[in-house]
């Protein structure tokens, strides 16, 4: 399995042990970059502490991606993962969270995506906000010359408190409009993960 960290705080490149900038590993970054000092996406993978899983770092440096170059812009992670792409089964592509250029570029080469969702009223307006502009900028993207395959949506509940009254009425009302999409189960809230970001007992984890 193939991680690949699109998020330019690079969160889950640091849950990984990870520090682009400090331990001066190749990121993403090189591999989407158009001059001459771009790289394989082969020579920016590296390997993690859990067994047949890998990961592509992030970098701050992804901030400044040009989306200029049309179709080529919206199809960079496809064609790179060209490459790599009989090595592994699955590969997971940790967006932004916005509704940006890379979360675009992210999406183009997808074939499925997963949406977290906090079971609270804020959160679901802003995740049916993003639906809203995915499908405004759809056209867009067609215009550029480049398509999204997507065989599927599917939402996972993340930091779900089974006690909180108002969680539980929300993840059924989340249940009964999304029938089809909505996953089972959910990821129950745990302090023991937010601890082990301070204290290291966990090197990476992340969803």
């Amino acid at each position: 399995m193939l991680a690949i960290d699109l998020d330019p705080q690079a969160s889950l490149t640091a849950l990984h042990g990870i520090q682009p900038e400090l331990d001066s590993v190749s990121s993403l970054y090189e591999t989407l970059r158009y001059d001459e000092e771009r790289q394989p996406i082969s020579t920016v993978i590296r390997p993690t502490n859990f067994p047949n899983l890998d990961i592509v770092p992030a970098s701050v440096a992804l901030t400044s991606r040009d989306p200029s170059e049309g179709r080529a812009f919206f199809t960079r992670i496809s064609k790179a993962l060209e490459e790599v792409e009989d090595q592994y089964d699955i590969v997971v592509i940790d967006c932004p969270p916005q509704l940006g250029y890379l979360t675009l570029t992210a999406l183009t080469a997808s074939s499925s995506v997963l949406i977290t969702v906090h079971p609270q009223m804020l959160d679901v307006m802003s995740m049916s906000q993003f639906l809203l502009m995915l499908g405004g900028i759809l056209q867009t993207i067609r215009e550029a010359g480049a398509e999204m395959r997507l065989k599927w949506f599917r939402y996972l509940v993340t930091r779900f408190e089974p006690t909180d009254g108002p969680q539980k009425q929300m993840v059924g009302f989340l249940q009964a409009m999304f029938p089809e999409q909505m996953l089972e189960a959910q990821m129950v809230k745990s302090t023991a993960i937010s601890d082990a970001g301070i204290t290291g007992a966990i090197r990476a984890v992340h969803l």
